[in-house]
């Protein structure tokens, strides 16, 4: 199997790149999560006081979301933030995410990874150096580059807890 980062033909050169970064992450994330079951998708840990995988990837498809309107240069749409959020609820942490099918949480995140090759292809190369803002406290700005950037290791990063919650999950259903 042959693995490189090349964008679609209809995209920049450096776009089409930092595009398969976070197309590549999205790809690795369905086959990390393949064959995970309903409990195990909300399965919080040891202690029951982690992040469950649902919570993980709602966020990851949360951000990801807010980075298509970022780059597009324009607001996240009232509807999108009912549908995808919060960010964070009242107490600063990730929104409780149960009962949700993985099914359900990969086919939204399939719906933003689209928007975001659809935003992808209006790019050009120079388009990269625009700045941004972003954060939900204190505001930042980025470049567009570092922000396609941060969406592929942002969900590379999250990944690492989904199979940190794997491995405790088959740990905990071998001693039962």
């Amino acid at each position: 199997m042959l693995f490189d980062l090349k964008g679609d033909s209809n995209m920049s050169p450096t776009v089409g790149i930092l595009y398969s970064t976070v197309k590549e992450n999205s790809q690795r994330l369905q086959l990390i999560t393949n064959g995970m079951s309903q409990e195990e998708i909300d399965y919080k840990g040891p202690n029951n006081n982690f992040n469950s995988t649902a919570q993980l990837i709602k966020h990851i498809m949360f951000v990801d979301l807010n980075w298509v309107y970022r780059i597009k240069g324009e607001p996240l749409p009232h509807s999108c933030k009912k549908q995808y959020g919060p960010m964070i609820d009242a107490n600063n942490k990730l929104p409780m995410v149960k009962g949700m099918t993985l099914n359900t949480l990969m086919s939204n995140y399939e719906g933003v990874l689209k928007m975001l090759k659809e935003t992808c292809t209006q790019l050009k190369d120079a388009d990269l150096d625009r700045v941004v803002t972003f954060g939900h406290e204190n505001e930042k700005q980025s470049t567009i580059r570092w922000g396609l950037w941060h969406m592929a290791d942002h969900n590379r990063y999250h990944q690492a807890h989904i199979i940190q919650l794997r491995k405790w999950y088959n740990d905990s259903s071998l001693s039962k």
